[in-house]
């Protein structure tokens, strides 16, 4: 077999049991919502069968339920529910007889968010919405039965092997920590009591589906959690799952109640592949490493050093199905990064939206959004070249339409040039690398440095018109708003201002918040490095220390800037932020010494600060600088123009709506019409 020059490891097959994967690199489990609709089997089919024709050796569903008390969501109980599945991986098998699919059984324990919720003990999470029934031992039985029938279940319904979750704080996990299992009985106590269940359930699913079925079991290698696994319990339960026919050890870096940011786009790259390496070392069955690994030179890096088997890369599969295709062909630079955003997968998961991906609105709507050839050609003229205007352009001409794009810039990027600008926002690099690549590949003609008007699109050589101008920073009516003091937030991105020692700012949503990490960083992003981040974060990887943590608060580093962040309305500061990434923030600026202060008026900015009410109490703030966060106005002079002469035109992203830069919907409705007109 002849090697692949650029990424041998990566394009090297592997034997696992009984077979063979034709490649490293594994689509992860991802909980999408796809599962749970009445048309599940159609949806899913489409989604899957996208990723294996994009070259991925192995794909691992979203969690399946193996019993009623399991949690939202589906289930796999019967043949009933079988048959569903067998139209899946059938899909799968015929669109890519070489690619294996493997169900993941998730049984959510605590957190599975209703009454009857079960776990050793009736120990609540600090994030779960009730406190769980402690099992019995005839319970504990009947989960076990639960999983190894589900798992003969899956094998009836053509899957090539199963994933059994056993981390992030889901039922198996809290059998094995002792916070969360405070059991007396032969189920708890002693660390080969709380060792027990997940043993047993692998012993039972293995005797169920024989030697001939994949059983993968995802391991907490680092608990990223006070009172977690100490680093010889996670050996010795690899160690014992091995002996007893686990095929693969998945490793997992957090349980979902972690203070510790695992996956978010602050994390640098492959950050955790050193303990799955260290654990690797301790086992003679392959391991996969998993989190912030998005590019094939990232995953090629990681097996070469030896620190895995296998790659887990499951959100970069939603940003792009073809992302193992385009690395086997030389095309990086095509492939549509994701950039760890969460604002349309896990944001999406955890408030019970169906998944998506803010770089790639198409995904898990593969069966809603075809790309499909024009039937007729048209001209069309794109105003903007920001993510909506970007995102328009390149799918329109990838359907065979004769675009030309115009920005009054000389880059293309919108507010993604300002985005790219905080620390640790730095992989919005990539969602512009492709964008650039993409308009030379679709034949987009880029017009930089231009400014349009009217009349320049007015004399009927453009079919079509969109205008993607994105929006201007609103400027409050404020006495004192054109003070010396006050500034704007581009010009501070930008770097075009000065900044005083003492600031305030005005305006505490993502942009607030983005304008306060740039102003209090000091030195390397922790984004793009592993000590830095692990310091921050307090984790320990050189002595792993139980749960990973070191237990002492951690010390941010932070240039000293005085720094207040204000907003007018009385909830707490950061509310609005991201579900999953929206309390890293707040804790970051609040170990840099930020003040966040809700229930603000503005009153005036003058000589001595800026002048205010916090909770109808007069209050004056003795700044240099006043950052102005206060909001957005959608940019539509354009299009004013362009209707009053006559000429039809179609409005996207922040030019449509600017109450908050929000690339995921910008995105999301250029892909819409750029699919339809």
């Amino acid at each position: 077999m002849t090697t692949h020059a650029k990424y041998p490891h990566v394009f090297s097959p592997l034997k696992v049991g009984q077979t063979v994967l034709k490649n490293r690199i594994l689509m992860g489990s991802m909980h999408t919502g796809l599962e749970d609709l009445p048309d599940a089997a159609d949806r899913l089919s489409a989604y899957f069968v996208e990723r294996a024709k994009g070259g991925v050796g192995t794909i691992i569903t979203g969690g399946i339920g193996p019993h009623p008390t399991a949690g939202h969501g589906a289930k796999l109980l019967n043949d009933e529910d079988a048959a569903m599945h067998r139209q899946v991986t059938d899909a799968v098998h015929a669109a890519a007889d070489d690619v294996k699919i493997i169900m993941q059984i998730l049984h959510t324990g605590p957190l599975a968010g209703t009454p009857d919720c079960v776990a050793p003990s009736p120990v609540k999470s600090r994030i779960g919405r009730f406190a769980p029934n402690a099992l019995t031992e005839d319970g504990i039985e009947e989960q076990i039965a639960a999983f190894a029938n589900c798992a003969w279940l899956a094998k009836q319904a053509g899957y090539d092997g199963v994933e059994i979750i056993g981390s992030a704080g889901y039922l198996i996990s809290t059998f094995l920590v002792e916070k969360t299992n405070q059991r007396t009985d032969d189920w708890g106590g002693s660390w080969e009591n709380r060792m027990r269940f997940p043993v047993e359930v692998v012993r039972r699913v293995r005797a169920a589906v024989g030697p001939d079925f994949i059983l993968v079991f995802r391991i907490s290698a680092m608990d990223m959690l006070q009172g977690g696994l100490a680093w010889d319990e996670v050996v010795s339960l690899a160690k014992a799952l091995q002996t007893e026919g686990v095929d693969i050890i998945s490793t997992h870096f957090c349980w979902h109640e972690s203070f510790v940011p695992t996956i978010a786009t602050m994390v640098p790259r492959a950050a955790f592949a050193g303990v799955t390496g260290r654990l690797r070392k301790e086992l003679s069955i392959p391991l996969i490493t998993s989190n912030r690994i998005n590019m094939p030179d990232v995953a090629e890096e990681v097996l070469a050093r030896g620190d895995a088997d296998l790659v887990s890369m499951a959100r970069p599969m939603l940003a792009d199905a073809d992302l193992v295709n385009k690395a086997f062909d030389g095309r990086e630079a095509e492939i549509n990064t994701c950039i760890g955003c969460n604002q349309a997968c896990l944001d999406h998961t955890f408030t019970g939206k169906l998944t998506s991906c803010l770089v790639n609105a198409r995904a898990c709507r593969e069966t809603e959004i075809a790309i499909t050839p024009t039937a007729s050609r048209k001209k069309i003229a794109v105003v903007g070249a920001g993510p909506a205007g970007l995102a328009f352009a390149t799918i329109a001409a990838e359907r065979g339409h004769e675009v030309t794009l115009f920005d009054a810039a000389e880059e293309i990027g919108g507010q993604f040039n300002l985005a790219k600008r905080i620390p640790g926002k730095e992989e919005f690099y990539e969602t512009l690398r492709y964008f650039g690549r993409m308009i030379e590949v679709r034949g987009v003609s880029l017009r930089l440095g231009t400014r349009v008007d009217a009349a320049m699109l007015k004399d009927g050589q453009f079919d079509e018109v969109v205008v993607a101008t994105g929006i201007s920073p609103r400027t409050p009516a404020l006495p004192g708003i054109d003070h010396a003091k006050a500034v704007r937030y581009i010009d501070v991105i930008k770097g075009a201002v000065p900044v005083g020692q003492k600031v305030a700012i005005m305006g505490a949503g993502g942009i607030g918040f983005d304008v306060a990490e740039l102003i209090t960083h000091e030195g390397t992003s922790a984004a793009l490095d592993i000590d830095v981040f692990a310091k921050e974060w307090g984790i320990d990887f050189k002595n792993h220390p139980r749960g990973g943590v070191t237990g002492i608060e951690p010390k941010v580093a932070s240039n000293g800037r005085e720094v207040t962040l204000l907003q007018r309305k009385a909830t707490p500061v950061g509310q609005g932020l991201g579900r999953t990434t929206g309390w890293t923030h707040r804790l970051t600026l609040q170990r840099r010494g930020v003040k966040m202060v809700s229930g603000v008026e503005y009153q005036k900015i003058d000589d001595a600060g800026l002048h205010c009410t916090v909770g109808g109490e007069p209050t004056l703030l003795d700044v240099d600088t006043v950052i102005v966060c206060a909001g957005q106005e959608p940019d539509r002079g354009l299009y004013d123009q362009l209707v009053g002469a006559g000429v039809k035109a179609q409005l996207i992203g922040g030019a449509f709506e600017a109450s908050e830069l929000d690339a995921k919907r910008a995105i999301k409705q250029a892909t819409e019409l750029a699919v339809e007109i």
